[in-house]
């Protein structure tokens, strides 16, 4: 898994209902990203809103449906 944000690849070690844990956080503010899950050769991709941004000080990314 991974978290595509503003030309940014991210990975993504856990995803819950409303929070991702991701690998390597950067800092970044509030908005849009997509979310992308590949299994063998099929991808699927969700638009979700990070509606408190990410911060390199924590791993835990609060998620949203996109607005």
């Amino acid at each position: 898994m991974r978290l595509l944000v503003n030309g940014s690849s991210i990975g993504v070690a856990q995803m819950g209902p409303d929070f991702l844990l991701v690998d390597a956080p950067i800092n970044h503010p509030p908005g849009n990203a997509s979310l992308v899950l590949q299994v063998d050769q099929i991808e699927r991709r969700w638009d979700v809103h990070l509606p408190e941004g990410i911060s390199a000080a924590s791993k835990r990314v609060a998620i949203a449906a996109s607005l």
